[in-house]
């Protein structure tokens, strides 16, 4: 048996991880955050931490959490998309879709007081050998006054 096949039986390894990330496995820093012509005061350093996992070139999977610009906890989850096609030497376009808590959604929202709601961004990735910066472009969110924003990450690959 495979160490992959081990892990249907709950046995994870970290070989396992290497061959299901063979595209690359990335570690981000939430650091800090732009907003666009903001109505109210915003927190611009959103300490956080994430992870990206590449099964493939073109798709990821991405997860973590950070202090959003409203000072409250957010986590995230979804998937990445970054097509050969828009890939230029050391950047490349990409889009995020996903869940993101932290932010009333009003009534696109689910859970406690409508905090979980739907997140798709485009995302400006640019990496050298095994570090690398995110740009992400967060549409606005109305029902919390939060303007779109321009979130900053810092990228090092395992």
């Amino acid at each position: 048996m495979t160490a992959c096949g081990a892990l249907a039986l709950g046995a994870a390894t970290g070989a396992c991880a290497a061959d299901w990330c063979s595209g690359g496995l990335w570690v981000d820093a939430m650091v800090a955050s732009y907003h666009i012509h903001p109505d109210k005061d915003f927190e611009q350093f959103n300490p956080g931490l994430g992870i990206e996992c590449w099964p493939g070139q073109t798709w990821g999977l991405t997860a973590g959490g950070f202090r959003n610009s409203l000072r409250r906890p957010s986590f995230y989850g979804g998937g990445i998309w970054a097509p050969e096609l828009l890939h230029w030497g050391y950047v490349r376009l990409a889009a995020m879709g996903g869940i993101i808590s932290g932010y009333n959604y009003g009534n696109w929202g689910l859970g406690h007081n409508h905090s979980v709601g739907p997140v798709a961004a485009p995302v400006v990735m640019v990496a050298y050998k095994r570090v690398g910066v995110n740009f992400i472009v967060i549409p606005p969110i109305p029902s919390d006054d939060l303007p779109f924003t321009i979130g900053f990450q810092l990228r090092f690959k395992f």
